[in-house]
């Protein structure tokens, strides 16, 4: 039996892989609580689907891809930002122009590239396997800034997200930490690219978040859950996907969803079956 856990850890890509994905469960979990608690479900999957100009972009230039995602994410994040200053637009109505425009602009570069279809294929479901030292030193980096940000910004954050109107009394700068939350998020969203793709990075932020809501009621708890469940999910979906021979990310994704099922129905407090 253990020989099935210790034989894909022979080879460096494996290893490099499985620390990849468990940075990507821990760091998505952590800020997918914040999505959860703010109702921005929206908003991650948008911003997932917006960095694809960047992507193609560097693609094009021959540089690297999570580096031109990373740009492309954080100006999509600061535009959403500007346009919903003030109460002007709407921040969902801001999410949905400016996420239409940056998909239709991300194709229209991708489809000039005659071989989009073969050599990016793996940006809509990751491709964990292939993460290099330098995309999981990348990885680390980003994701550490996104947790020190966190913990530095953790009362006003708490407030906002919680009490719009009491931070707003507190004087509390909430243009600014609203930006700070959506270059957060895509900071996150970039980090997740190669371990489970564009169309699947939404689900590494949601799901496991979702999943410790419904099993604790504090913050912090809930936190530490969801990101023990993203790290389980991301292990036991990377070796899934080594011995059946599937895609990582979806095999990621579908493990944390059976977690999520698991405390939809048996939660002590919120799960189906307590509640008959």
């Amino acid at each position: 039996m253990i020989h099935l856990l210790l034989d894909p850890l022979q080879f460096a890509f494996m290893q490099r892989g499985l620390v990849a994905a468990v940075l990507v469960g821990v760091i998505c979990a952590v800020m997918g609580t914040w999505v959860i608690l703010r109702g921005m479900a929206f908003l991650g999957d948008a911003m997932a689907h917006a960095i694809l100009p960047g992507v193609a972009i560097a693609w094009i230039l021959g540089g690297n891809i999570l580096i031109g995602a990373l740009v492309a994410a954080i100006a999509v994040a600061l535009g959403i930002g500007v346009l919903s200053k003030g109460g002007t637009v709407k921040e969902d109505t801001a999410i949905g122009i400016l996420f239409a425009a940056a998909l239709a602009l991300g194709v229209a570069i991708m489809s000039s590239i005659r071989t989009y279809a073969a050599d990016l294929s793996h940006l809509l479901f990751g491709n964990v396997l292939g993460v290099s030292d330098k995309d999981l030193l990348l990885t680390a980096i980003v994701g550490a800034v996104v947790l020190i940000v966190i913990v530095l910004f953790w009362k006003p954050l708490l407030v906002l997200s919680f009490d719009p109107v009491l931070a707003t009394t507190l004087r509390l700068n909430t243009g600014f930490l609203r930006n700070l939350m959506l270059v957060l998020l895509a900071l996150t969203v970039v980090v997740s690219l190669q371990t489970v793709g564009v169309g699947l990075a939404a689900a590494m932020l949601i799901t496991p978040a979702a999943t410790a809501f419904l099993l604790v009621r504090r913050l912090v708890p809930m936190m530490l859950v969801a990101a023990a469940i993203g790290a389980a999910s991301a292990v036991i979906g990377l070796y899934a996907s080594w011995w059946l021979n599937i895609v990582s990310g979806s095999a990621i994704v579908i493990v944390a969803t059976l977690f999520f099922l698991l405390a939809f129905a048996f939660s002590p407090r919120r799960g189906a079956l307590a509640k008959r």
